[in-house]
């Protein structure tokens, strides 16, 4: 079992160094951006509150709260309770880097208000997900362990699941960019010249949803590469 396991892991590690590697630039990179342009306040000057409260209420969506949330870079849309919370650097904040991530949550809820299609398909994939990310451990490594092949795949099954989550998670966020972008211009939030960087700040948050799902799928290539010298 050493043998297989030692060829098949080692392939396996080797393939997920550039996708590791690419992860620690990204989340670097996100951190640096927004802390750069968290220093450049923005032409209007309206805080990342306001600025989220104001998109909602031009899209009819009085209903959903914005509130304050420990941490930073903690910014999300809850669909469960209706909440947009905002970190600490984001909600008080005029910056560029504010307003612009404040404007990427009010996308997200704005996609559930809408019935935005890869919203419904993601969540479906939610609850396996879920499951596959608690269960995967156990049903691998007792796999492994007694070589039991049928418990490798069906850990293997439940992890494909999460891969594929993060996978559709991936329009869903450059959608909501996307929005952001739209909405801050239209409604003269940020100004012609600010654009560009509204977009290098919510293009940096992005590309560490890029990296997530890619260190998924490699991890998935590295599980069915030691599930293949099992077979052997």
């Amino acid at each position: 079992m050493n043998g297989y396991m030692g060829t098949a892991g080692s392939l396996g590690f080797l393939l997920l160094i550039p996708v590791y590697i690419f992860a620690m630039i990204a989340q670097v990179q996100v951190k640096s951006t927004f802390t750069k342009y968290a220093r450049v306040g923005s032409y209007r000057r309206m805080k990342g509150v306001e600025v989220a409260r104001a998109i909602l209420d031009r899209n009819g969506l009085y209903d959903v709260v914005v509130e304050p949330v420990a941490g930073s870079l903690t910014d999300h849309y809850d669909p469960r309770n209706n909440r947009i919370r905002l970190s600490q650097t984001v909600y008080g904040s005029d910056s560029i880097a504010a307003i612009s991530v404040a404007a990427h949550e009010v996308g997200h809820a704005i996609q559930y208000a809408k019935g935005y299609k890869p919203i419904r398909f993601r969540n479906l994939f939610l609850p396996l997900a879920n499951l596959g990310s608690g269960i995967l451990p156990i049903l691998i490594m007792a796999g492994f362990f007694f070589r039991i092949v049928p418990l490798v795949d069906l850990g293997i099954l439940f992890y494909l699941f999460a891969v594929l989550f993060h996978i559709v998670t991936l329009p869903i966020e450059f959608n909501a960019s996307s929005r952001a972008i739209a909405e801050l211009v239209d409604g003269r939030y940020i100004m012609e010249d600010e654009v560009s960087s509204s977009k290098k700040v919510l293009g940096a948050a992005a590309r560490t949803y890029v990296a997530s799902a890619a260190v998924s799928v490699m991890e998935l290539v590295r599980l069915l590469l030691i599930r293949d010298r099992m077979r052997d």
